[in-house]
């Protein structure tokens, strides 16, 4: 008897603000015009995606007193863009990051909740942390959180979101003939809380929505990002992406999923994929040199190392060596970030080893570190790759991620989705009214039981 494959989740990832998208591509378009959005939305929901992904960021990143080029073009509101692209699909999930440290659980829990509603049930939160003094000057609080706090107040945050998702009763809107709608007394939990992080005496404002909550996603790859991903997460965007290396984190994460009562497909891990496809494998070779090289110029290449050695070295070549150069961390206690000098120190050390041994310039090696496609070759190879790495339990699908804003997805929808529907693992349709869970296959959430404090 024939097993049935294990079926290919996938996320489409908005290009961006990131060192994948290449802006001097003619066909590259906007990051601000809602079209954009629009066109690659509706591609991912033509390729029968499970998510359109948006990154998001809380100030614009500046080098040397001037605005990082991935910025220029600015940084658009996710919640509104996931709105607007809830009317104009119909399937697709609206997965937004969205920061714990630098926003309040009872108004991020109404507003993605009111997200699912507008879209019928397919809205997702990726929540992230931040823990330095950069993002927190945009902010009344400023400073930081210390590093070992932001996922103590990230598991607060998302543990009571979720008590305000559930402490509505399922049927809390009820109709009578002479009062018309009213509200059951019994029908709402009120939600007192009081902890490290947040002191809350509310009564949420959004009825239970269609999927029960929003889709939980996460992306950190430390310790305590797992554990909190093992907690909450529901899907984990991912670094890992070599197969052995995928198969690890697979198993990392996954293993400490039964100390809280969850089973395997409770939680999906979609690592992010860039790809390059072409007629033959020697073709996708030379295209994907082609945007390597456009994606890293010689003046991005030393802002790159730059970056790293925290130091001005626009007077070095960039297809010469790396600087002999101690890097310069400043003040540690500034930033919030302990240990800087030190992490920064390994770095180059690992950069240094890499160039020495494969005798690389500095572009090479930028272009080694942040130019190598995850799926490079035919759009046969790239499916039969997808499908060993589900089928062999290294993940559980893929967050693609083009390299052109919005035409990123096209021929990816178009050359390799169907001939991952040939083999029996990727979905051929949209069942009517699936919600983002269902399309994902997580569990169900259970209508709340409402405490004795409902009133």
């Amino acid at each position: 008897m024939t097993e049935t494959p294990r079926q290919i989740h996938l996320a489409a990832h908005f290009p961006g603000v990131n060192s994948t998208t290449v802006w001097t591509d003619p066909r590259s378009g906007s990051q601000i015009d809602v079209g954009a959005f629009e066109y690659f939305a509706r591609t991912a929901e033509r390729g029968f995606f499970d998510y359109v992904f948006l990154a998001e960021g809380l100030r614009l990143r500046e080098h040397h007193g001037r605005i990082h080029e991935f910025d220029v073009v600015g940084r658009p509101n996710t919640l509104a863009i996931l709105a607007t692209l809830a009317g104009v699909t119909d399937h697709v999930g609206l997965v937004g990051t969205l920061n714990t440290t630098f926003n309040e659980p009872y108004e991020l829990a109404r507003q993605l909740a009111t997200l699912d509603h507008l879209s019928g049930g397919r809205a997702g939160w990726n929540a992230v942390t931040s823990s330095d003094a950069f993002h927190g000057a945009n902010f009344r609080r400023g400073g930081f959180l210390a590093h070992a706090d932001r996922y103590e107040r990230a598991k607060e945050f998302v543990a009571l979101a979720k008590k305000f998702w559930d402490s509505w009763a399922v049927d809390a809107v009820a109709a009578d003939a002479d009062a018309g709608r009213y509200l059951r007394e019994d029908a709402i939990d009120r939600i007192r809380h009081q902890g490290a992080q947040f002191d809350v005496d509310a009564l949420f404002d959004v009825p239970r929505s269609p999927q029960g909550r929003p889709v939980v996603v996460q992306a950190g790859d430390s310790a305590d990002g797992r554990d909190f991903a093992a907690e909450h997460a529901e899907v984990i965007f991912s670094l890992h992406t070599g197969y052995d290396d995928a198969r690890v984190f697979y198993d990392s994460v996954k293993g400490r999923l039964a100390a809280w009562g969850r089973d395997e497909d409770s939680l999906k891990i979609l690592p992010a994929a860039t790809f390059v496809i072409g007629d033959s494998d020697a073709d996708a070779r030379e295209r994907a040199r082609e945007i390597a090289l456009a994606q890293v110029r010689p003046d991005s290449a030393l802002r790159y190392v730059e970056q790293v050695w925290g130091r001005d070295l626009s007077g070095y070549d960039p297809d010469g060596p790396l600087p002999d150069l101690e890097p310069d961390t400043g003040d540690e206690s500034e930033h919030g970030w302990a240990n800087r000098h030190a992490t920064a120190r390994a770095r180059i050390d690992k950069l240094r080893a890499l160039a020495e041994t494969e005798q690389l310039s500095i572009r090479e090696l930028v272009i080694r570190q942040t130019a190598n496609p995850t799926f490079l070759g035919t759009p046969e190879h790239i499916a039969a790759e997808i499908d060993r790495y589900v089928q062999g339990r290294a993940t559980d699908g893929f967050t693609v991620v083009g390299h052109l804003t919005p035409h990123g997805l096209d021929e990816f929808a178009s050359r390799v989705v169907p001939l991952l529907q040939e083999r029996g693992s990727y979905r051929e349709g949209y069942e009517e009214g699936a919600t983002l869970r269902d399309l994902l296959g997580l569990p169900a959430v259970a209508p709340a039981q409402l405490s004795q404090t409902a009133r």
